[in-house]
């Protein structure tokens, strides 16, 4: 999948700015919502259990699709399909930032997540086509990452700033000039590619199969955090969601041109990177979360203060990944470049678990985001290079839709085990009196956030290989 084999390198770049550009409204969606929640609440009339699917409509229906819009994008072309998923993305954003209702918002919720999902699933494999040499494929994975790692953190500022300025609804609605704008440049600076053609795997069986099973997988991980939640109940939606995703895989193993090309994960280092992937999303966006509620709860934060808070992060992001990184992921290679990062990422947060109730945010706090922000700079470019660099160039759509999967999966994983975990130890500490409690609470998040990070660390060490990568030389 050749995009823009003949631009020049300023062309190049543009194009880049425009793939990451869409990526950042993606991941900015995904988290700027989290600290208008209560104002959400309060103008549209959602109930508490009603306002989690303001989230979870999004979440579900992303991380739902992604495999599928990868393969799409191979068999069909990948701009023809990134176009489709910004047009409607911008779309939704705008629905919803004009939604006077609980049901309106929920609704155009689900469409940015298809949108979004569409879109992102085919920005990796552009971006590996864009930059086939070593040196400037580690330096656009190098922004694509920091896009990735920070966009999170800078949703969380944004939030807080527009909610208190000019309104939630703003948090969508400047979406759609950026869109459109993207849109512009996405048409003048992407290359049409002409795809596989569908006869190759257009398996509509098997694209109902994935795409449900993923949905309510993803659904039963989300809804495990809910009051009404049970323990049967959540077994039997597990099995459903596993009955359904064997299903997948027995299909695709047995027909001709399959949705997912099960040879992919014969790739040890694909599979491997992936399952990082996973596990340090996991604790990225679990330990945000936490770390957000912990100091409004337990520090007494507002909104536009916790926003402010996480500015470390993505700055010592950027001083990585954009400069650092990608000069050390061509003199080391991307394994060692994970495994150090990693460990920076770990120690992090086992600094902030030990956070006491009256903590201060230039001992507990601060620090701990810069020097996370720095390990997750270096860590997350390496493992996404690591997971693109078995993949054959027809699959690279596919290839990028299953990294973006993996990292949606960590998400919700990561955001449901430890929400879990933190309200229930609080709930067993509540003796202790409630700061206490909530701080033992978060501080068991914290904890198993690490153990997260612990078992990437130990997986890139024994089972990635150390011979040359997409980088050239490890």
């Amino acid at each position: 999948m050749d995009v823009v084999a003949d631009v020049a390198v300023r062309g190049r770049a543009k194009a880049l700015v425009v793939l990451c550009v869409m990526q950042l409204m993606i991941i900015l969606d995904g988290t700027v919502v989290t600290v208008a929640l209560p104002t959400i609440q309060g103008d549209l009339g959602f109930s508490q259990a009603g306002l989690a699917w303001v989230m979870n409509s999004y979440l579900i229906a992303f991380a739902g699709l992604l495999l599928l819009a990868g393969r799409i994008g191979d068999l069909i072309g990948s701009k023809r399909v990134f176009l489709a998923g910004l047009g409607l993305f911008t779309a939704a954003s705008l629905l919803c930032g004009v939604a006077g209702n609980a049901e309106v918002l929920i609704a155009g919720r689900f469409l940015q997540g298809v949108g979004g999902a569409l879109a992102s699933a085919m920005i990796l494999g552009m971006i590996v086509s864009l930059f086939p040499a070593p040196g400037e494929q580690a330096r656009a994975m190098g922004v694509y990452s920091f896009t990735a790692a920070s966009g999170a953190s800078i949703g969380l500022i944004f939030g807080g700033v527009i909610t208190q300025t000019v309104g939630w609804h703003w948090a969508f609605l400047i979406n759609v000039p950026i869109g459109l704008a993207a849109l512009v440049f996405a048409v003048r600076l992407l290359a049409l590619q002409p795809g596989l053609g569908l006869a190759n795997g257009a398996d509509v069986l098997g694209a109902v199969l994935v795409t449900a099973g993923l949905s309510l997988a993803v659904y039963t991980i989300v809804q495990t955090a809910e009051p009404q939640a049970t323990l049967a109940r959540t077994l039997v939606e597990a099995a459903a969601a596993l009955l359904l995703l064997t299903a997948f895989v027995v299909r695709q193993a047995r027909i001709k041109h399959p949705l997912l090309a099960l040879r992919i994960f014969r790739n040890r280092q694909v599979t491997v990177a992936n399952v990082i992937v996973v596990l340090m999303t996991a604790a990225g966006f679990g330990f945000q979360f936490t770390t957000a509620l912990y100091v409004q709860r337990v520090l007494g934060y507002d909104s536009l203060t916790t926003g402010l808070a996480f500015l470390p992060s993505p700055v010592m992001n950027a001083l990585m990944s954009l400069f650092l990184a990608p000069r050390l992921s061509v003199r080391f290679g991307p394994r060692k470049m994970l495994i150090g990062g990693l460990l920076v990422f770990m120690l992090s947060l086992l600094w902030i678990s030990r956070a006491p109730v009256d903590g201060s945010y230039l001992v507990n706090v601060g620090p701990v985001l810069a020097v996370m922000g720095a390990g997750v700079g270096v860590a997350i470019p390496s493992a996404i290079m690591l997971a693109m660099s078995g993949a054959d160039p027809s699959d690279a759509g596919l290839a990028s839709g299953l990294n973006n999967t993996a990292q949606q999966a960590g998400a919700a994983i990561g955001t449901a085990v430890l929400a879990t975990l933190a309200a229930s130890t609080t709930a067993h500490r509540a003796a202790e009196g409630k700061l206490l409690a909530l701080r033992d609470g978060y501080g068991a998040a914290w904890l198993a956030a690490a153990g997260f990070v612990l078992v990437a660390v130990l997986l890139a060490i024994t089972m990635l290989r150390s011979t040359a990568t997409v980088v050239g030389r490890e």
